[in-house]
């Protein structure tokens, strides 16, 4: 059994490796955390008390995983954090829901259009039956605003973008074309 001075010394490290994982960029878009995109899901102890890491891809064949892992592994043994572990979760499926307020702001500064409306996840995710079948958003998706002019003005040229969980749109009015981050 824990004693009260080892709680605490565990406590510490959990919220030591929240702060060390909060500034891990994605490899993909730099100008946001793995935390901000929702892709880091917890950081807790296990029962084998070693500090485990749970993260989930924003979708299953993401190829940036790996390189996010390393990463992770990086800045935990930089902080000198003890054993620690990453789990990789497909369940629930990570959706843009669990992206902050923050990430969707720096994202359109960097010139890729924030998702729009939401996909209903936004509670705490659940264990639930994966479904292969697409679902209906539960409200319709707006045409998203161009990130440099901010004209509503839009369309879409391709379903994908720079990566699969981009598609590519243009502004009409100011012609430049940019990246939508897809809602899922």
């Amino acid at each position: 059994m824990m004693t009260a001075h080892a709680m605490t010394t565990a406590d510490a490290t959990l919220e030591r490796a929240w702060e060390v994982l909060e500034s891990v960029p994605d490899p993909e878009i730099p100008v946001v955390s793995i935390r901000e995109l929702g892709i880091l899901r917890d950081v807790r102890r296990a029962a084998d008390d070693v500090i485990e890491v749970v993260i989930t891809p924003t979708y299953s064949g993401c190829p940036a995983m790996s390189q996010i892992a390393e990463d992770i592994e990086d800045a935990l043994k930089r902080a000198d954090i003890g054993p620690h572990r990453i789990a990789t979760v497909l369940a629930p499926a990570w959706t843009t829901d669990w992206m902050t307020t923050e990430a969707r702001e720096k994202l359109r500064k960097y010139g890729i259009a924030p998702p729009t409306g939401n996909c209903g996840n936004a509670a705490a995710p659940q264990e639930k039956t994966i479904r292969f079948v697409p679902r209906a958003l539960k409200k319709p998706v707006d045409q998203p605003a161009c990130p440099r002019c901010g004209s509503p003005h839009t369309e879409r040229l391709a379903q994908f973008g720079s990566t699969a969980c981009k598609a590519l749109y243009r502004c009409i009015d100011c012609r430049e074309p940019f990246d939508y981050f897809k809602p899922y």
